[in-house]
């Protein structure tokens, strides 16, 4: 089972799910359960001040400063408490680093518990079966479905989030970026390789 996208179906599992999702916000709009405006103040929040653009952020600092990064790696809940980042399912949480010889990959192979506060809601493909699976079995390949292959060099490593303890990955700062601010370095960084599926952009790609 193919974890990406693939637009030739007309029917693809993330549009069933979200059909079945306006469904459900229909019927509980219509039994006055819940209003538009509550539901439209929901999406706002993890658009634009819950997500992985907060995650990113906290990359970028930390690729920067390596005061924070020590922080960073040892307590990743209160470094992030720092920026400002932190609250629900992000009360524990523990950043590993990708470096030249180990990468990182995150899965929760029970359900899907991941750190909401700095990568915002999970995507589709990681409540999959097939993602929760493969990755502990396969990581590579399923690096390789996002179009991103380590050399046989490196390491990967596989880390299991739990309710208890949600894992997130620190990428790897891209080659040609020593003169690059926190904000262009954030731009760089994206919820996969927060995840561990891919590595940070490459300047050339932004």
């Amino acid at each position: 089972m193919s974890l990406t996208h693939d637009d030739t179906h007309p029917a693809t599992t993330d549009e069933r799910i979200a059909a079945r999702v306006k469904a459900m916000e229909a019927i509980l709009v219509e039994k006055g359960l819940i209003g538009t405006d509550a539901i439209d103040y929901m999406s706002s929040v993890y658009e634009n001040q819950v997500g992985p653009q907060l995650g990113a952020q906290v990359t970028a600092r930390a690729w920067t400063d390596p005061d924070f990064k020590i922080r960073l790696l040892a307590d990743a809940t209160g470094a992030c408490r720092e920026m400002g980042v932190g609250g629900l399912q992000g009360e524990e949480m523990l950043v590993k680093e990708n470096t030249e010889d180990v990468h990182n990959i995150v899965v929760c192979t029970l359900c899907s518990c991941y750190p909401w506060p700095v990568l915002g809601l999970p995507p589709n493909w990681y409540k999959y079966p097939a993602y929760r699976a493969r990755a502990v079995r396969d990581p590579r390949g399923v690096m390789a479905e996002f179009g991103f292959e380590p050399p046989d060099t490196v390491e990967i490593r596989v880390w299991d989030s739990s309710a208890e303890l949600r894992y997130w990955v620190l990428p790897r700062r891209p080659a040609g970026t020593d003169d690059f601010t926190e904000e262009q370095l954030a731009a760089l960084v994206t919820r996969d390789s927060l995840i561990g599926v891919t590595a940070a952009l490459s300047p050339a790609a932004v």
